[in-house]
């Protein structure tokens, strides 16, 4: 990997953890664009564990926020859904995978602002970590389901929530795909590389996540990831 590519991807991911930290989402959805578009074996390995440090942080900062309910249905969810996941790895080639990555992140962008207002049930938790299952195991990207969950309940809410699902499910994937062999020891050596970006980002979003409109945010990580998507799946 050349310095400028190593430079572009640890600009992006502090950016990421920022926005994540801030406002609960949007780390992937920054991240395996770009990721993907610089070297798309990177994806899903790199995005899954470099998302690991930063919810385990987020989870432990706001863990009086958690909603223990939602995450135990969207856990139970995710983790049933994840073989399946890895199912997509085997039929989807390594060439054609950018461009189901751009096509899941724009997909999941236009639902995420369209969806409108509703309080979350447990078939809606279930739904959520169904499907981030599968497109997280596949692709590394699995936040607009729980995002569309956690839309309308408290900024410190999503984020707890969202993160200690993300940290679960993110440990099971990576599991998986070592297990099975689609997994490259050098993805997780150029995440543990990316550490101190990431803790940059994280430590930037503590100054303002108590005082950001999350809302604001969430529909700038969403505009952000229909660009990103459109281009990603433009360069295939």
């Amino acid at each position: 990997m050349t310095g400028e590519t190593l430079t572009v991807l640890a600009l992006t991911v502090t950016a990421a953890a920022f926005v994540q930290g801030s406002s609960g989402l949007g780390f992937a959805l920054i991240v395996a664009p770009v990721a993907g578009i610089l070297d798309p074996g990177l994806l899903p390995v790199f995005v899954l564990a470099s998302m690991v440090p930063l919810n385990l942080y987020v989870a432990w900062r706001e863990r009086a926020s958690l909603d223990l309910r939602g995450a135990g249905w969207i856990t139970a969810a995710r983790l049933a859904a994840t073989p399946a996941g890895l199912a997509l790895l085997w039929v989807i080639p390594d060439r054609r995978l950018g461009l189901y990555v751009g096509l899941a992140t724009v997909l999941a962008a236009v639902v995420s602002l369209a969806a409108p207002a509703f309080t979350p049930g447990r078939a809606a938790y279930v739904g959520a970590g169904a499907v981030t299952g599968l497109t997280e195991t596949a692709t590394g990207v699995g936040g607009p389901p729980l995002a569309l969950v956690y839309q309308h309940r408290p900024p410190a809410e999503l984020r707890s929530t969202v993160a200690a699902c993300f940290l679960v499910g993110e440990v099971a994937s990576l599991a998986l795909l070592f297990a099975t062999g689609r997994g490259d020891t050098a993805d997780l050596g150029l995440a543990l590389a990316l550490v101190p970006a990431i803790g940059v980002g994280a430590w930037l979003s503590r100054l303002v996540h108590h005082r950001i409109d999350a809302r604001r945010m969430r529909l700038f990580v969403l505009v952000f990831a229909l660009v990103s998507g459109v281009v990603l799946m433009a360069g295939v």
